[in-house]
């Protein structure tokens, strides 16, 4: 992407944490009295998942991803410029994790927000932040933080979503770069607003307060209120990953690494079948830490880029989608 001002966005550093409470699927199995380890294994590649504490929420997850991220950059939080969490699963309604994060990290020169794309909320973010750096010279080290502990929000009683659902953070840190071929490259936002009564959590801001009777009905928890159409997913991811290309005059096969949403394995598999790309190139995390939502693409990153997988000049994708549904694809190169 030209920038006015000729800058871009490198990803410098990433972190990432998870709760030390670890939940196998055989738990699942006693909790709700039937063998669902089998289907979660061969439909999500879902084995354990961690959960928090009672008394530990997003902001403490995001914190020590943080952390992480900072201390390998060596960059001190008061260095910060941008603070971004993304999360559906905030702190507060209001005010914004953000600024609680702004405060614990001692990011003491660093503007805050939030924002809520649900679980494709890190990539927006990343998106957001790259445009900060690269059209605004004030803006040279931006943290985005994916924070995600839905579970606090789960139905016990409901295997749909207790199964899956998981807590984590994952950090990366953004720094301004002149006269060089890396960083951010490109993105698409999409969304299919059709979608906004299938799935979320309905009460507890404006449109529905947590009344008794909506905590009656469980509205104040995660719903599946109906079953995606299965194909949405690698459909979408695959035009987007093709526009990208396009954008950066490339085949998608020229990407180095497809790091997605990691919910289902199959549709990851998928979208790189119909990409003709090999499915080795999709580095995954759901194995071990269930569905972690806005926190799961920058863990992958993280899992990748600390395992040595992702080097310095690799051409990533980062796909994501969630509750909305939102779609947001960027592309970096390391």
């Amino acid at each position: 992407m030209q920038t006015a001002t000729g800058r871009r966005a490198l990803i410098t550093a990433t972190g990432s944490y998870v709760p030390a409470r670890e939940l196998p699927n055989a738990y699942f199995n006693e909790l709700l009295g039937e063998d669902v380890d089998t289907w979660l294994r061969q439909n999500v590649n879902i084995q354990s998942r961690r959960w928090c504490a009672d008394d530990e929420s997003v902001a403490d997850l995001c914190e020590h991803a943080a952390h992480q991220a900072l201390t390998r950059a060596g960059v001190r939080a008061d260095e910060l410029d941008l603070l971004i969490v993304a999360t559906d699963t905030p702190e507060y309604v209001s005010p914004a994790t953000a600024a609680v994060l702004q405060h614990r990290l001692g990011a003491t020169r660093a503007g805050t927000f939030d924002l809520n794309a649900a679980c494709a909320g890190s990539v927006t973010a990343l998106d957001v932040a790259a445009k900060y750096i690269a059209s605004d010279t004030r803006y040279n080290k931006v943290l985005v933080i994916g924070g995600y502990a839905m579970s606090k929000y789960l139905d016990l009683t409901d295997k749909k979503t207790v199964t899956l659902f998981a807590d984590g953070a994952g950090a990366v840190l953004l720094t301004a770069a002149e006269n060089t071929d890396r960083g951010f490259l490109t993105s698409r936002l999409h969304t299919e607003g059709q979608y906004t009564g299938w799935m979320g959590i309905y009460a507890g801001a404006t449109k529905q307060p947590i009344t008794a009777e909506a905590v009656a009905r469980n509205d104040h928890k995660l719903k599946f209120v109906y079953r995606f159409p299965k194909e949405i997913n690698p459909e979408i991811w695959t035009r987007l990953a093709q526009e990208m290309a396009a954008d950066i005059g490339i085949s998608p096969r020229d990407v180095d690494h497809y790091v997605m949403t990691q919910l289902n394995v199959h549709a990851i598999n998928e979208t790189l079948d119909r990409l003709d790309v090999p499915r080795a190139r999709a580095p995954l995390i759901m194995q071990q830490f269930g569905y972690t939502g806005s926190a799961a693409i920058p863990m992958a990153l993280d899992k990748a880029m600390t395992s040595g997988d992702i080097k310095e000049n690799d051409l990533v994708f980062f796909i994501g989608s969630g509750g909305g549904l939102a779609f947001a694809a960027a592309a970096f190169r390391m």
